[in-house]
């Protein structure tokens, strides 16, 4: 399937210039989400004087898969010409190589950006309060100092909580059965080997 898609890859050369070409590309990882729209499609086929999508269709999956092994594989820079097979016209391998080259690392630290980090904890402490009073009963302040290793400062912040005695039990509960959940993913992971997938 692979080498049928590279033949569709001189369409490309009915574009009027390299500035097309980096359209296309940059809509594609623009969408790479949601998948192009009818206005972006229809602006590609007037750019490839393309009647409909029968064409365009497996040249944006060709491109797509170009984009996916030049962001996701960690290809080196100097490299990525590697990626076109021979029969790949040598015109078009050396536009679509530099165009790549361009936006690598800025697709790159888009997918970084995409990626949720939530905050890890670095510390607790906790005391009592209330321990002298007869009107109210004793409850535990817990202070939790959190690290978010996806701001480029320093990240830490602090969260102040109380619990009674009753939210306590209730709080011992969850974190058992969280320690649970931990330790029958830990034996699952160490029979299965991890896989991903990464969509463009």
């Amino acid at each position: 399937m692979e080498h049928t898609l590279w033949g569709h890859l001189p369409l490309l050369v009915r574009a009027n210039s390299k500035e097309s070409v980096e359209y296309i590309l940059q809509a594609l990882w623009r969408t790479r989400k949601t998948g192009l729209d009818s206005a972006d499609r229809e602006i590609i086929r007037d750019m490839l004087e393309l009647q409909d999508d029968s064409a365009l269709h497996p040249l944006l999956v060709c491109l797509r898969m170009l984009i996916r092994r030049c962001v996701y594989e960690n290809v080196n820079k100097d490299e990525i010409h590697k990626l076109f097979p021979d029969e790949v016209l040598p015109e078009l391998q050396k536009l679509l190589t530099i165009l790549l080259q361009k936006f690598q690392k800025e697709w790159q630290e888009d997918v970084q950006k995409d990626q949720v980090t939530l905050p890890r904890l670095k510390a607790m402490t906790w005391n009592m309060a209330n321990e002298d009073s007869e009107l109210t009963d004793p409850v535990a302040v817990i202070n939790l100092k959190l690290q978010n290793d996806a701001q480029s400062t320093s990240g830490e912040m602090d969260v102040k909580f109380q619990l009674a005695k009753d939210t306590l039990e209730t709080m011992l509960s969850s974190m058992y059965s969280i320690r649970d959940q931990l330790s029958d993913n830990g034996e699952t992971s160490d029979r299965h080997a991890p896989q991903e997938t990464n969509m463009v």
